[in-house]
């Protein structure tokens, strides 16, 4: 066990893509819980797309991260010292605390996890925050009807796995896009996708109409770019679109828009972004959903894992640019 405190903090504001030199990694003593709080060692720690965002000082849904603050991110830790009568030593919590070794809380944002139902790094995953992002996205807004179209970028991912599973378990022909044979072989072979079009193929437009016979009436959106060209071309009439990221513009100077904007008028398409703490009432029974699809055998999973904080920010650019097969996660202890 670490006798300080290790921490990732925004050192620069990127430019473009983002360098491991926008990222500084610093120590600090170990923070003493105050009346009412824990101290809570970090075990996880959760990479996801939209940190990226949190780099930039724009208007944006929740707030930047400030230069020489704590990068952001989901946590699964191991409450060590407590003054807060509902948490124990040794209870394991999902919080927030970000690119670090320990944080303190008082508790409020706290939940605690069982590590017999499930390991608990899937709370970060398929049962936390990207399982969430899949189901209100594809459930809510998608409307899934069987016998329809589905159709998801970044299928490989930890949002897109989850989406193309529900997307079969309620009856719909599940397509996904994925960047390399090995992604596409993963995504049919082990998650029960119906097709996966490999985007770095050189024939986007034509596999994916060769994938997708009737059209697409819901396509998942995390990509954005030529992916969501090529998908606007085979949209279905009333057909709709979650729009839950961007990913391929995320490190861009200027990002660009989409051309065929026309086809969605003509096709009357609905396109609604969304973000996941927005349905964070309803989070339970979503949840019960998706323990039960998993316990069922019905949702698999994978996780990719880096291991230490210190190779955090290497492990970060590595998933901006597709290097990781499901959960991207941080193994802190």
């Amino acid at each position: 066990m670490s006798t300080r405190n290790i921490q990732v903090t925004l050192a620069s504001r990127p430019v473009g893509w983002v360098k491991e030199s926008d990222l500084k990694i610093v120590e600090s003593d170990i923070p003493k819980p105050g009346p009412g709080q824990v101290l809570v060692r970090n075990l996880w720690l959760s990479l996801d797309p939209y940190m990226r965002g949190r780099m930039n000082d724009v208007r944006s849904y929740a707030e930047s991260v400030k230069i020489g603050g704590v990068m952001v991110g989901g946590t699964v830790g191991e409450v060590v010292e407590s003054n807060n009568p509902s948490f124990k030593s040794g209870d394991h919590v999902l919080g927030y605390y970000g690119w670090q070794l320990y944080g303190i809380s008082d508790g409020r944002e706290l939940q605690k996890v069982d590590s017999k139902a499930a390991p608990l790094s899937a709370y970060l995953g398929v049962l936390g925050m990207p399982g969430l992002t899949a189901w209100f996205g594809l459930i809510d807004i998608g409307a899934p009807k069987a016998g329809e179209t589905g159709v998801v970028s970044a299928a490989a991912g930890a949002v897109g796995s989850v989406v193309g599973q529900i997307a079969k378990i309620k009856g719909c022909r599940a397509v996904g896009i994925a960047g390399g044979k090995a992604k596409c072989d993963h995504v049919v072979k082990d998650l029960g996708f119906d097709a996966c079009v490999d985007y770095k193929a050189g024939n986007l437009a034509g596999d994916l109409s060769a994938a997708t016979p009737k059209g697409i009436d819901i396509y998942f959106e995390n990509v954005g770019g030529d992916v969501l060209e090529a998908v606007a071309m085979r949209l279905n009439p009333f057909a709709r679109i979650p729009l839950c990221g961007l990913i391929s513009q995320y490190n861009e100077v200027r990002p660009r828009g989409l051309n065929n904007l026309v086809l969605l008028l003509i096709n009357r398409v609905k396109l609604q972004g969304f973000i996941v703490s927005d349905y964070m009432d309803r989070a339970a029974p979503a949840l019960a959903e998706l323990s039960k699809w998993v316990a069922e055998g019905k949702i698999k999973y994978r996780e990719t894992i880096a291991e230490g904080i210190e190779n955090a920010p290497r492990a970060f650019i590595g998933m901006l640019k597709g290097a990781n097969v499901g959960k991207q996660l941080v193994k802190l202890a």
